[in-house]
């Protein structure tokens, strides 16, 4: 899936969560609900003063807008973690262990 397309997808997601339509957002940022469908099927980008105006009504940070790999699947995360545990201290390990034993409880 190319990058606007997995922009405008999670544009939706974030609609979606705050239970905003199309016409809701769109109304929020001052530009036709249209342009929202547009943007979240991925067949238009929008400027930055948008951007910021999509941010601001879903009330996120732009960087957020952008974060497409929150939804990693359980394989990709426990690579993941694997990786950042080989890189940690033995420190770090036994704090992490102690977090993630008490989540877990």
């Amino acid at each position: 899936m190319n990058n606007l397309k997995l922009f405008g997808k999670r544009i939706k997601e974030l609609r979606k969560q705050k239970k905003l339509t199309q016409e809701q957002l769109g109304e929020l940022v001052g530009i036709d609900y249209k342009q929202i469908g547009n943007i979240e099927t991925g067949t238009y980008f929008t400027t930055m003063p948008t951007l910021e105006k999509i941010a601001k009504a879903l009330d996120v940070d732009i960087a957020e807008l952008f974060n497409f790999n929150h939804n990693k699947n359980k394989e990709q995360l426990l690579k993941e973690i694997k990786y950042l545990l080989d890189e940690a201290s033995e420190e770090k390990i036994k704090f992490i262990y102690r977090i993630i034993k008490d989540i877990l409880k």
